[in-house]
């Protein structure tokens, strides 16, 4: 699969561990140009460039909180001015902080707010015009699975209220943006086993019996990115095994 989209530039938020981690995986083998987004874990960052630069020799990693306007500035600058131009952008960032509405500190509550939703609000902000510019683009933001669903634990509300409010933003954007060729589309991860879950609880409740690989949720990314998605765009995919079916 590697050269599939040689010369196409992809940033992804948050791409230097787990899930964001996969998806960069995936795109590299692809021929994807990357630049990854950390905040301050330096030794992910450090592994991640080790690990990928031999398959994608022009890898950068941008350290840059997305959560503030500088932040995102920063990423959406460095990004453009190292590899060129913005092809592709995947918001992937989003803190997630398991305690009840009436517990959630203001703290807390600032924390998922910037994390979860003004840091795709701040990139985008200065990703569109770039697409716009060039003739087009793909977005992509990576939801949750208890978005728009009012299912999962009661310690999640402010977490699935603000990745519901990512996916009306994506749908608006898709529809605002389609007349410029940009494309804006939500993957909504289930269960996936690289997150500190109860294996027994969720495989017992989910059709396919098992926990999502974050590679699995990763090849929909890329599905979504290419060109066999030209179609697609203010659409969610759900890779959860069927768990809210």
């Amino acid at each position: 699969m590697t050269g599939v989209n040689d010369g196409r530039v992809a940033v992804i938020t948050g791409g230097t561990r787990r899930l964001g981690l996969a998806i960069a995986r995936r795109l590299a083998h692809e021929g994807y140009l990357l630049a990854l987004n950390y905040r301050h874990h330096e030794a992910a960052a450090a592994a991640a460039i080790a690990e990928l630069r031999p398959i994608c020799p022009d890898l950068v990693a941008i350290k840059a909180d997305v959560s503030t306007p500088a932040g995102a500035e920063c990423l959406v600058r460095e990004a453009q001015h190292v590899l060129g131009g913005l092809d592709l952008w995947i918001n992937n960032v989003g803190p997630f902080v398991p305690k009840p509405l009436v517990e959630t500190s203001e703290a807390e509550w600032r924390l998922m707010v910037d994390g979860n939703l003004a840091s795709v609000f701040h990139t985008l902000q200065r990703v569109i015009p770039i697409m716009r510019v060039q003739g087009g683009g793909v977005i992509i933001n990576i939801g949750s699975l208890n978005a728009e669903v009012p299912r999962g634990a009661p310690n999640t509300a402010v977490y699935n209220a603000l990745k519901t409010a990512v996916v009306v933003l994506t749908r608006s954007v898709a529809r605002s943006e389609g007349r410029y060729g940009i494309r804006a589309n939500v993957v909504n991860p289930g269960m996936v086993d690289t997150l500190e879950v109860d294996p027994e609880r969720i495989v017992g409740q989910t059709p396919l019996g098992r926990l999502i690989r974050p590679e699995e949720v990763a090849a929909a990314v890329a599905w979504l990115a290419s060109d066999e998605a030209a179609a697609i765009s203010g659409e969610v995919i759900n890779v959860s095994g069927g768990l809210w079916v």
